[in-house]
């Protein structure tokens, strides 16, 4: 397949997926599938994997190799499946750039290297051009995450300039805050770019600027919940797209109590899928924050939610 630009563009809701680990952090390898069938029965249209959320940072460059193929298998062209091959070492980016395309990937993605920050949109531009050019066939997006990489490069200035250098650039992948930046990513790129959302509490302001699809860790845990948020704009019910967002927030608010990451996997766990710990640093949750976080959920209803019931037991 020829790249790029011409591939479909991403859509709806697209979880950063959770690598599944035994007790002791090890890849738990055979989860994979259980994990993509819980997905694709919350209508997740898409799957990123060795992510933040997947703890791509955390793994082997091998582990990560290993990890892709699983979930390129398990989806089985069901979804697209993007791998992110970000990496310190632009030479193991580039292997894991090469290696998710000789599976079939839908298309790649990647960091900056974060330990030597990057502080200009050529130096930026030159690091992406490296990795894209390891997957000559498969689509390019940028993973900006200014929080975790650094790098706090203007992204429609990047997008300007890596539009000329980088052939395979398909679009962006925007973790930030910024909804004006957001905006001004999608007016500055032509319509064969996307640029997709990625603050999942932010899910309704991004759709009212223009977002046709968002990667987010907490559509592992709660997409029905978002897919009633995107529902609802889409019919112009704009008092219950606010309604279903704010509930989005207030989960987030309570996996916020938590170690956020440890948190997501226990109700993972708890709605029937077995992904177990975080490795470390990220860790574990102890049996009593287990207690709490269930209660808390309980509490406000995220169960019922998640289940398309709202605050009456109505059903959806």
């Amino acid at each position: 397949m020829k790249p790029t630009n011409s591939s479909p563009a991403l859509s709806g809701l697209i979880a950063a997926t959770y690598t599944p680990m035994h007790s002791n952090g090890d890849l738990n390898l055979e989860v994979v599938s259980s994990l993509v069938d819980h997905l694709l029965g919350s209508e997740i249209s898409g799957l990123y994997v060795c992510g933040s959320t997947g703890e791509g940072m955390s793994l082997t460059t091998g582990e990560r190799q290993q990890l892709a193929e699983a979930f390129v298998d398990a989806a089985n062209h069901r979804v697209p499946v993007i791998v992110q091959v970000g990496h310190n070492s632009l030479r193991d980016a580039r292997e894991l750039a090469t290696h998710a395309e000789s599976i079939g990937a839908h298309a790649i993605s990647a960091t900056c290297p974060s330990y030597y920050k990057i502080a200009d949109s050529d130096s930026l531009v030159d690091c992406m051009c490296e990795v894209a050019t390891a997957a000559p066939e498969t689509p390019f997006y940028y993973y900006h995450i200014p929080a975790l990489t650094g790098s706090s490069v203007e992204m429609p200035e990047f997008l300007r300039l890596a539009t000329e250098r980088i052939p395979t650039l398909r679009g962006l992948k925007y973790t930030d805050t910024k909804l004006h930046e957001f905006m001004a990513c999608k007016n500055a790129t032509s319509d064969d770019l996307d640029v997709v959302w990625g603050c999942d509490e932010m899910l309704l302001g991004a759709l009212a600027t223009g977002a046709n699809a968002a990667i987010g860790s907490t559509y592992n845990i709660a997409a029905n919940i978002y897919q009633r948020v995107i529902e609802s704009f889409a019919a112009s019910d704009f008092d219950n797209a606010r309604k279903w967002q704010l509930r989005a927030v207030e989960v987030i608010r309570v996996m916020g109590q938590f170690p956020f990451h440890p948190a997501t996997k226990a109700v993972l766990e708890m709605q029937g899928v077995p992904v177990g710990p975080c490795r470390l640093p990220l860790g574990r949750l102890s049996e009593t924050q287990l207690k709490s976080l269930r209660a808390k959920l309980t509490e406000i209803g995220f169960f019922n939610w998640n289940r398309g019931e709202d605050t009456t037991g109505a059903s959806r």
